[in-house]
């Protein structure tokens, strides 16, 4: 991953102690959602399809920082629903961030100005800032006007501050080479904001829009046009090496959903947080009680057309800590700053 370089040292160390322990399945880093509840309704999500009584749970901090220290992960991604809605998501993150975990909270932006003062920069925290697209396409795929603005406001005072700030954005097949390269690029050279995560629209059985998912094709033409002329360089796409090669069809893998958990108020998710297959209360069934083998492209009917980095990052990150040449070109293009 295009990680900083304390943390690509810490992560690197603890895909070395698996291996060490002869761990076949660990996570790398968790999903954690504390709440359902959101202020949008996002055409491409499912989560606030929810019975009210469900969207009204907050999950409390202990069970939140219980699960991520029960699991070992070194990362927590904190997604929701909205996450700033938890009244209590300060001291989540403050909780995990004294554990020495890498916590990046998952936001739309819209109450981050408001919040921003219950948080405290940290290297082991980061606001992701969820951006698919500029102010007209962006405000379109959240369905509100005006969250773009908001959004890039929040950025910029996030930066004053001095926090780290990512950016995460899903793209669908409405999308073509020029929007991405669009987005990209002000969210790379104008915001600069640290890093940037990107992620092929998943068929999320619940989310409202069913029309515009993208297909494996698609998605591989999609990127492969969109890092064409050394954008995918120049950009600082927080991926590594390997998955940027899986999105463009020059390499291909195998799901590892194990190695990226999601833990909810319902408990730990099965297989991820894209499908529910049913849930467990403790990490450790999770791992021992789901069939592993039975999800992936060319496996269950659902995973046709996923290409998301839940369960295809995780593997790629595993290919290149087992290839001394991929793992010194990670190791080049971290300390390079570059993404591709």
């Amino acid at each position: 991953m295009a990680m900083p370089l304390r943390q690509t040292i810490r992560v690197g160390t603890y895909l070395f102690e698996q291996k060490l322990r002869k761990r076949k399945k660990f996570p790398l880093i968790v999903e954690l959602e504390p709440l359902y509840a959101c202020n949008l309704a996002c055409e491409g999500c499912g989560k606030i399809q929810h019975p009210a009584g469900v969207l009204k749970q907050r999950m409390p901090v202990a069970q939140a920082v219980g699960a991520v220290l029960e699991s070992g992960a070194p990362m927590v991604s904190i997604a929701g629903g909205e996450p700033l809605m938890h009244p209590q998501i300060d001291e989540i993150v403050r909780q995990l961030v004294a554990k020495r975990k890498y916590v990046f909270l998952c936001t739309n932006a819209l109450l981050l100005r408001k919040k921003i003062e219950k948080f405290t920069p940290s290297p082991y925290f980061a606001f992701a800032v969820h951006i698919d697209g500029l102010r007209e396409r962006h405000d379109e795929s959240v369905a509100k006007e005006g969250v773009f603005d908001e959004a890039v406001a929040a950025i910029k005072e996030a930066q004053r501050r001095g926090f780290r700030v990512t950016t995460n954005s899903t793209f669908f097949n409405t999308d073509t080479p020029q929007t991405i390269i669009e987005v990209l690029n002000f969210l790379n050279d104008d915001l600069k904001v640290d890093e940037m995560m990107i992620s092929p629209a998943y068929a999320y059985e619940k989310a409202p829009d069913q029309e515009h998912f993208l297909g494996v094709e698609q998605t591989r033409e999609l990127f492969r046009k969109a890092f064409a002329g050394g954008n995918r360089r120049r950009w600082r796409l927080n991926h590594s090496p390997l998955f940027l090669d899986f999105l463009e069809g020059r390499a291909d893998f195998p799901c590892t959903a194990w190695a990226i958990p999601n833990y909810s108020l319902f408990g730990w998710q099965r297989p991820c947080y894209l499908m529910a297959d049913g849930y467990v209360p403790t990490y450790r069934q999770l791992i021992e009680e789901t069939d592993w083998d039975r999800y992936g492209r060319g496996k269950d009917p659902r995973c046709a057309n996923c290409m998301a980095h839940c369960g295809y990052e995780p593997t790629a990150v595993l290919a290149t800590m087992g290839s001394l040449k991929e793992s010194l070109r990670a190791v080049r293009e971290t300390v390079s700053g570059s993404g591709g």
